[in-house]
């Protein structure tokens, strides 16, 4: 009788970068490594998609992933454990401005004009 041995899985922690697959989550993972010439520690990232049978991840959750078997063409990893929630994350973009800004740039527009009028 033949005995299989399994290697152990290796697990990872990494922040969740894209939720918008079904039941998949593409993960960050930031390893540091020395540069072979000149010695300072070089920030490297990889992506992995794992598996989120019930859709819990979401972008900027910190999370454990585990190698596992192959679960399609490209996901060969597993959520095991969500570590931290990310409460919200706030995507700032120029092309509206808020009307309080408006109203403080008209504001300040006309305060040198009135000034001007006054001498």
């Amino acid at each position: 009788m033949e005995v299989r041995t399994t290697k152990a899985r290796r697990a990872v922690q990494g922040v969740v970068v894209s939720d918008k697959n079904a039941k998949t989550i593409v993960v960050l993972v930031e390893t540091h490594r020395k540069h072979p010439k000149y010695g300072k520690r070089v920030k490297y990232g990889k992506k992995y998609y794992a598996h989120d049978e019930e859709n819990s991840a979401k972008v900027g959750d910190v999370v454990t992933i585990m190698e596992t078997r192959k679960l399609s063409a490209i996901k060969r990893w597993r959520l095991v454990s969500i570590d931290r929630k990310e409460n919200s994350i706030v995507i700032q973009t120029e092309a509206e401005p808020n009307q309080e800004e408006i109203v403080e740039v008209e504001a300040a527009v006309e305060a040198p004009a009135e000034n001007k009028e006054d001498e």
